[in-house]
């Protein structure tokens, strides 16, 4: 099952490149519909107390260690989840609106969500690494094909920005990182066999920790990966112009999704294979963290721009996440897996609702806008409920998951918890704001009002459902992620012994793919986990 869920889309894709014409959207679209259905029936399946799950360990390149080897934790289970959900809806909007060529556009879209869904998946780091990569070559595509290019800020002197030029510069950045990447990855299995079997299976790595002057600078390969795929503040010089130019369902998806997997590669590569590191470079990662959190604030409420106010937005909330991960506890951690799903949920209807209001006046730039709301009900009802969870109003998911992060950090490092906190408060400006220049200012004349069309409000519509949902039960994504967020930030917080889960126990047996990774057993925080879980080996 999991092999089709990962696979159908690209399946589509390509499938969508020989049908006629007006049919390749709905091709592509019937494929993200397979692998929605799947991720459905995968979380409902999933023991919270299982560890591992679905999992599939075949040979692949045997001469160098590395081998095709997936499966679904709960760090990775609502994330998978997320893509699915994205997808589809970035897909079925897609072929409601048919682009340009769209067959090669729709094999784009398949192949940029198996890529996705392979780096969520992947349990041999090697393949995490190629996965990585893979994401970038569908969406160097869509941005510089499929983009368009934008005005600038001619008051200020800015040049018009040209697809291409944008696309270059994130290419240079996402590829220099995702090169180092690479090399950490190579140097990590080579180092870890000490002339031995090389094994790139991200639990032996974890089982066999490196040697910390050799974590110390591995980390920073990984992380200048991750940091650059969030993106993170200073890292992020990309983001403005690739932003600006890049057709919006894409879009919703890249901020959506892809960031996620930078932040994701921390939990569950850089905490559990360098712990020695983590722990070292914890304050400088609050730094960099913390930063970005008041940089994408500020810079947020200084924009005019639809797409720029929620590229900033997602670097301040992407440096919540990254505080919640470096937090080294079980609840930030929490919190962090929470809020890499609330975010996708949130900024993805908003994009595709900055479709809709570009459409109608004609510009990205708010203070151009106004009035939207006069004969929209509907449209703005929608905006204002995604703009409530954008800013974490108590009641939200998103105001849940802050929270975890929040009371993570402060038990940890309170001074970046205070300094943290206030871009909550600059969340409320900027996301307020938006909404206000767009639908309640006066109507400038040449703007159109009028109500988002059925099929284009249904999507927007589920996709708001799903916050709504989420904010009635959080608890649905953290009672199933509260295990494995232990596991790996008791990696790197905690002193360690052997211990196995009922599920790799069962699995030793069918199988060489043991399961077993060092965890907790002295920790300066309460073992939460679900005690019948694990099996202390002495």
């Amino acid at each position: 099952m999991i092999q089709i869920l990962l696979w159908a889309p690209l399946a589509a894709g390509l499938l969508a490149c020989v049908v006629p014409r007006l049919a390749s959207g709905w091709v592509a679209v019937l494929g993200s519909l397979v692998t929605l259905v799947l991720g459905i029936v995968v979380v409902a399946q999933f023991d919270p107390s299982g560890g591992l799950q679905h999992t599939v360990d075949e040979s692949w390149i045997p001469t160098l260690g590395v081998r095709y080897q997936l499966g679904v934790d709960g760090i990775s289970l609502f994330l998978i989840l997320l893509t699915a959900v994205l997808w589809f809806a970035a897909t079925l909007w897609s072929a409601i609106n048919t682009p340009e060529r769209p067959r090669n556009y729709f094999l784009m879209f398949g192949l940029g969500e198996t890529a996705v869904l392979g780096a969520f998946l992947a349990q041999d780091l090697i393949l995490f690494v190629l996965f990585f990569d893979l994401m970038l070559i569908p969406f160097y595509f869509l941005f510089g094909s499929w983009g368009t290019e934008h005005p600038g800020r001619p008051e200020e002197d800015e040049e018009p920005i040209r697809p291409q030029a944008a696309v270059l510069k994130m290419l240079i950045y996402t590829l220099v990182g995702s090169l180092l990447m690479l090399v950490g990855a190579i140097a990590a299995g080579i180092l870890a066999a000490d002339g031995g079997t090389i094994d790139f299976n991200i639990q032996h790595l974890a089982a066999n920790p490196l040697g910390t002057g050799s974590q110390y600078w591995i980390f920073w390969f990984f992380a200048a990966a991750f940091l650059v795929k969030m993106p993170a503040f200073p890292l992020h010089a990309w983001m403005p112009d690739a932003y600006r130019v890049a057709p919006l369902p894409a879009l919703a998806l890249f901020s959506g999704v892809l960031s996620k997997v930078g932040a994701y590669g921390f939990l569950r590569i850089v905490l559990p294979l360098f712990p020695a590191a983590t722990t070292h470079f914890q304050e400088i990662i609050l730094i960099v963290a913390v930063a970005s959190i008041l940089y994408g604030s500020v810079m947020a409420f200084t924009q005019s721009s639809a797409r720029l106010i929620l590229g900033y937005s997602s670097v301040a909330q992407l440096g919540f996440i990254t505080l919640g991960i470096f937090s080294l506890r079980p609840d930030g951690a929490d919190g962090a897996v929470l809020q890499m799903v609330n975010h996708g949920l949130v900024v993805a209807p908003l994009m595709l609702i900055a479709v809709v209001l570009v459409a109608r006046a004609g510009t990205d730039d708010v203070t151009r806008m106004g009035g939207l709301a006069m004969r929209a009900p509907v449209l703005a009802a929608l905006f204002l409920v995604a703009t409530m969870a954008l800013l974490a109003m108590p009641g939200s998911s998103n105001f849940v998951g802050e929270f975890y992060i929040l009371n993570g950090i402060f038990q940890e490092k309170v001074v970046f918890a205070f300094v943290a906190a206030i871009g909550i408060a600059l969340a409320a400006y900027y996301a307020l704001r938006m909404y206000q220049y767009a639908m309640h200012n006066r109507k400038p004349d040449g703007i159109e009002s009028r109500e988002v069309g059925l099929l284009d409000g249904a999507v927007i519509g589920g996709l708001v459902a799903c916050i709504v949902a989420l904010a009635f039960y959080p608890g649905v994504i953290l009672h199933r992620a509260e295990n494995a967020s232990f596991n790996s930030v008791a990696l790197a917080a905690c002193k360690t012994t052997t211990v196995q889960t009922a599920a790799a126990r069962n699995q030793d047996k069918a199988s060489s793919w043991t399961g077993y990774a060092p965890l907790s057993t002295d920790c300066p925080f309460p073992d939460t986990r679900v005690p019948s879980e694990v099996q202390v080996i002495r």
